[in-house]
């Protein structure tokens, strides 16, 4: 491993493809027999520190249309906090489900399941039948797994049957020294970008272009109002910036002043402090309080000069989906992808069809959708949103500061990255952007 490392760092990538792949990598895991280790818990009280282990794993077989890739850097999902914790059911199962299909997918269930869905590297080795990645090419990849075996994925290839998210539904995941693709999932490294800074970006940006921009989502178009939940976490951050750049008015939910200032910094002007105004939209465990509805409702239009929203950025899902119906005008959209609070959704729906409002469902992104997102990056109108970068033996501590919300925009994880600040090939572009990159770079809270 130190020698492609070495191999990296020196940026001398033309004979990579020659240097010995070695035998093992290590991975942030989780293990099969401890499946029922929080059995019984709250899941607040769930500790992925306990969880989460950095193992020695073998090298996966490579397959057609697959690549190994050297990873540099990797980021946290909320989706590596639910596989920790093993809700809402351990991950194993899709590992076994997905075993089942092919003799080839059969590498994918093991007692260990190797987490990670973003990173950025360099391709080592590229399977049969691959065409456009060589070794030596800096990449990053988003997470969409999918064959394109079925009709039904050809017009998107979200709707195929077969589509799974790389390093949740499958193994062999980001979090790693090393990490198995579908070379359908790799994009040109944003040159200007560090190693760290360019893994943060794939699937939370990737996702709420999907949401709101593409027409896949809300199709956010220039005047639109736009709630955006959450807005500066991992997806928020994104998602504001994307309404800014697309000529809308983003009104930033946060929680606290300091994730209000950074909204401000982003150049959003509109931002509701739910924890400061006291918002409670549940009176108790099982009733929701339309009073308060009404209280927010009111409260956004006060900012906006009398608009309600025309699309609302949803992911927390059971804390907030009730107000997010309620408040989002006329014909409006609730735009979903997620339910970090929780699955279950209570809403009034006289509030949806009495005003003709529209729940869209959405899941991650097409090749396009990513490809379209990660051209924003590489172009500069959209920047990482990167906060805490920790080691790869850390990677527990970092998935415990999502599942915690103590973190804002995305936690960043080093994997053969020696630290941070590398991988820069451009730096005459990144030279342009750095006021840009630095003001988007979240302070740790």
């Amino acid at each position: 491993m130190q020698k492609i490392l070495d191999a990296i760092l020196a940026d001398e990538l033309d004979d990579i493809g020659r240097i010995d792949v070695p035998t093992s990598y290590r991975g942030v895991t989780v293990h099969a027999d401890e499946v029922d280790m929080f059995e019984g818990m709250a899941t607040a009280d769930k500790d992925p520190r306990k969880s989460l282990h950095l193992d020695e794993v073998p090298v996966p077989e490579l397959g057609p249309g697959e690549a190994l890739v050297a990873v540099m850097a990797s980021s946290i999902n909320y989706n590596t906090v639910w596989s920790s914790i093993f809700e809402p059911l351990p991950t194993f199962n899709f590992l076994r489900r997905y075993g089942r299909t092919s003799p080839l997918a059969a590498r994918h269930d093991q007692p260990y399941h190797v987490l990670g869905s973003d990173l950025s590297g360099v391709v080592l080795r590229t399977g049969p039948g691959v065409n456009n990645w060589k070794p030596g090419d800096k990449v990053v990849a988003h997470c969409l797994d999918v064959a394109l075996e079925h009709p039904d994925g050809h017009s998107d290839t979200m709707l195929d049957p077969a589509q799974r998210i790389w390093g949740f539904e499958t193994n062999f995941g980001g979090l790693a020294e090393l990490a198995l693709v579908k070379t359908n999932q790799l994009m040109p490294k944003p040159a200007h970008l560090t190693w760290e800074e360019a893994a943060a970006s794939g699937l939370v940006n990737s996702t709420a272009y999907r949401q709101l921009v593409s027409r896949n989502g809300a199709g956010m178009k220039q005047g639109d109002v736009v709630l955006i939940w959450g807005a500066t976490g991992g997806l928020g951050s994104y998602a504001t910036q994307l309404a800014l750049n697309g000529g809308a008015t983003p009104v930033c939910v946060v929680s606290s002043p300091a994730k209000a200032e950074l909204c401000r910094r982003m150049g959003a002007e509109l931002v509701i402090d739910r924890k400061a105004e006291g918002y409670r939209f549940w009176s108790d465990e099982h009733t929701q309080d339309p009073r308060e509805w009404k209280r927010f409702g009111a409260r956004i239009r006060e900012l906006t000069g009398g608009d309600d929203p025309d699309i609302v950025f949803e992911h927390p899902g059971r804390e907030t989906f009730g107000a997010s119906v309620f408040v989002a005008k006329r014909g409006g959209s609730i735009v979903t992808c997620a339910s970090t609070s929780g699955y279950q959704h209570t809403y009034d729906n006289r509030y949806l069809w009495m005003n003709l409002k529209n729940i869209i469902g959405t899941h991650f992104a097409n090749y396009r959708e990513a490809w379209e997102a990660n051209r924003l990056i590489t172009k500069g109108r959209i920047h990482p949103t990167l906060s805490t970068v920790y080691p790869l033996d850390q990677a527990g501590q970092a998935t415990s500061d999502v599942h915690g919300n103590v973190h804002q925009g995305k936690v960043g994880v080093l994997c053969l990255a020696p630290g941070e600040g590398l991988g820069v090939s451009d730096p005459e572009r990144r030279e342009r952007f750095l006021p840009e990159i630095n003001r988007f770079r979240v302070d740790p809270q």
